[in-house]
């Protein structure tokens, strides 16, 4: 049976720098509109110790997340040296398409993946380009679905792309928005006829009886503003606790799946979402395993890049094969786990060995 294996990757990471004293004179609100007691140099301080972000990055203004996703598909077709005719699949991540304007619904007819695949002037018709609405573990779900794909034996080839603009759908009265950020990271998913390495295994979950709306689109703090526009917004509390009880399970059915043993887990690319959040996870997750978590097993860019949603495991993953993370590489043979949390709520882990 075929296995899948990742040939390329590539990324774009945009070009304003958005450091976290940009929010210093940001006059944050309250759900009902009234003002934040903290100061903002205090709500700064404390949101860095928890998250760990210092700076994120943001998009032109003139580029779309479709031109994100088309900037890191060209270099993973580049990295992994296939002619994008031979593409079976073009599978792409994102939540709110093409916004132009902050606040303003996203546009995403034609599709996302099908402006990519014009992009890249693919002719070939029977390279089939879709959509993925997943939350933050849509690049990880491609994958997933690439993989299927290949076994079904009706794909050889996939490029897989997650791309977002969340800098245009956070609302700036909201302390959230200071978590959030633009970028785009894709792979090449290629058949192989090699056993053992490749994608080993996976776990995907969706919780939704009480956990659907923990993040959810909403109108501004500031009851001023139009009310037909809506931003992303979340329920920080409920999701921290939800992943960290949810996540480390997925990621454990995950490996038990693969066999492969937790002492030969070499890394685990996390959902760069939180530093806190996904140091907790990665302990609780060695911990079903009764063992303490690897100093450095966990690749993080956070700090600089910010919550990308569905680019930033593809992202870190490119930097680290390009020896862009310091103190990180993994090497042939090295087994990893890609595991992400978001909205729906949506969870996945995926087991894959180099």
């Amino acid at each position: 049976m075929k296995n899948s294996v990742i040939t390329g990757t590539g990324c774009y990471i945009p070009t304003i720098v958005q450091e976290n004293t940009k929010f210093s004179d940001h006059q944050f609100l309250n759900e009902d509109g009234t003002p934040f007691p903290s100061t903002n140099d205090r709500i700064i301080e404390k949101f860095k110790s928890i998250t760990g972000i210092e700076e994120r990055r943001y998009a032109t203004k003139d580029l779309s997340a479709s031109d994100l996703a088309f900037f890191a598909a060209e270099k993973a077709i580049a990295d992994a040296n296939v002619n994008p005719e031979e593409i079976d699949y073009i599978i792409l991540a994102h939540n709110f398409g093409d916004v132009k304007r902050p606040g303003t619904q996203g546009d995403m007819l034609p599709s996302i993946a099908t402006r990519v695949k014009h992009r890249l002037q693919i002719e070939n018709p029977n390279c089939v380009a879709y959509d993925i609405l997943f939350g933050c573990p849509g690049w990880v779900e491609g994958v997933i679905q690439a993989q299927a794909f290949i076994k079904a034996g009706i794909a050889k080839k996939a490029l897989v792309i997650g791309a977002e603009t969340l800098s245009r759908v956070v609302d700036d009265r909201d302390r959230d928005s200071m978590i959030f950020s633009d970028g785009a990271g894709a792979c090449i998913v290629e058949a192989t006829e090699r056993q053992g390495s490749g994608v080993l295994s996976h776990a995907t979950q969706t919780f939704a009886k009480e956990e659907a709306y923990y993040l959810f689109s909403g109108k501004s703090y500031d009851t001023s503003s139009d009310p037909e526009k809506v931003y992303i917004k979340m329920l920080g509390r409920k999701i921290y606790e939800f992943s960290l009880t949810n996540v480390p399970l997925a990621m454990k059915i995950a490996l038990d799946k693969s066999g492969v043993p937790i002492n030969e887990l070499k890394k685990i690319f996390i959902h760069q979402a939180n530093e806190k959040m996904d140091e907790a996870i990665v302990k609780r997750f060695y911990k079903l395993f009764d063992k303490e978590a690897p100093e450095g097993v966990m690749p993080m860019n956070i700090h600089k890049l910010g919550n990308s949603s569905v680019a930033t495991i593809p992202t870190l993953l490119d930097l680290v094969l390009n020896g862009q993370i310091e103190d990180q590489e993994v090497a042939k043979g090295d087994v990893v786990i890609f595991a992400s949390v978001g909205a729906g709520m949506n969870i996945n882990a995926v087991v894959y060995k180099f």
